[in-house]
């Protein structure tokens, strides 16, 4: 199987993180989720690496807006010009809102420090110097391994940090900035129909957002009730999709505590609105804190659960590309994503293992 990775991903590191209840504390989503990982696939035998290809920004700006493009490209450069002037105090190494728009709110800022607020949802994406460059290389990586799907590899995993599928269309959160998944799933359905499945603990708010009135790509997600948990404003079982796009979006939240029965029902209901819909690839938006020993989350699903779920979904026998989201358990995340690799992974590698990909890159 591919793996698609950059090193590019260690240049987005922050200090540190606003958490709940207004706590500073490093941040979770750290460049050891992507050393477990690494060092568990390098033992497998089958995991074949390659770098990500360079695919221009146009492919992004089919899912993002270009000025939140231009943002997340420059606001750091610009926040460091102002931080100097706000006095010695002030910590010039992360940009991170202070405020954000109500709904009715109309008037767009124009100092970083407000367009930080305004094109965020929450204080878990903070912005340093090297997150353009390592979000930039993650949606390439998503998009080199959705150019292989093309080139017809039934699996491949795009090891992607920053994750993604927090991140809408004008909008960071939850630690991610470019929602890779979408990106890729965009970039695919030029070529048939898209399905994407989100089994992430949290709901997928960007990718729900950016799709949300589109038919061309199903989108079924499978995380906590956002009654109790992050995001807390979508991910609710009403939430079908608007105008054109009614009735391709499918949220199936999960009770606290659900085990790998109870994940596995909850699934194979998903797994049944993807094979109605006959899409001819699909995206899995994989994120490992489902497992029970997540920090993150509260559910109960085992590594045995997680290797169970790598098979119902490989059983729709769909050209997959596999998307690395959440996980933040860094003593089990590489046995739960190798895990749920196996399943789609091949004894020997095909033909297209000799391709080289080169998108002017």
């Amino acid at each position: 199987m591919f793996v698609v990775y950059s090193e590019v991903h260690r240049l987005h590191h922050p200090p540190f993180e606003i958490a709940e209840g207004g706590t500073k504390q490093p941040v979770p989503e750290a460049p050891a989720r992507m050393d477990c990982i690494l060092n568990a696939l390098r033992q497998t035998g089958w995991a074949h690496f390659v770098e990500p290809g360079d695919f221009g920004v146009d492919p992004i700006l089919a899912v993002h807006s270009a000025d939140y493009v231009e943002f997340l490209r420059t606001g750091y450069v610009r926040w460091r010009e102002e931080a100097a002037e706000l006095g010695p105090n002030i910590d010039p190494s992360v940009l991170l809102g202070v405020a954000w728009p109500p709904r009715r709110a109309t008037g767009r800022p124009t100092t970083a420090t407000g367009l930080a607020g305004y094109y965020a949802m929450d204080t878990y994406c903070p912005i340093t110097a090297g997150t353009y460059a390592a979000a930039l290389t993650a949606a390439h990586g998503a998009l080199t391994g959705a150019q292989l799907i093309l080139d017809g590899e039934q699996a491949v995993f795009a090891l992607c940090r920053p994750p993604g599928h927090h991140a809408g269309r004008d909008f960071a959160g939850g630690y991610c900035y470019l929602n890779n998944a979408s990106i890729a799933a965009r970039f695919l359905s030029a070529q048939g129909k898209v399905a994407i499945l989100d089994i992430d603990f949290h709901a997928g708010n960007g990718t729900q957002d950016i799709f949300y009135a589109d038919p061309a790509v199903l989108t079924v997600d499978l995380h906590a009730d956002p009654e109790r948990q992050y995001p807390y404003f979508t991910g609710y079982v009403e939430e079908c999709g608007e105008g054109h796009g009614l009735g391709f979006h499918h949220n199936l939240t999960l009770p606290l505590a659900a085990d790998d029965a109870v994940y596995l029902a909850a699934l194979d209901e998903g797994l049944r609105l993807i094979r109605k819909a006959r899409p001819a690839y699909l995206v899995l938006s994989f994120g490992a804190d489902i497992f029970g020993g997540d920090p993150i989350g509260d559910l109960a699903v085992t590594t045995a659960g997680i290797g169970e779920i790598g098979r119902h979904i490989a059983a729709l026998n769909l050209p997959t590309l596999i998307v690395m989201e959440g996980g933040y358990n860094t003593d089990h995340l590489g046995a739960n994503t190798v895990t749920v690799l196996q399943a789609f992974a091949v004894a020997q590698p095909s033909s297209n293992h000799q391709k080289i990909i080169d998108r002017g890159g």
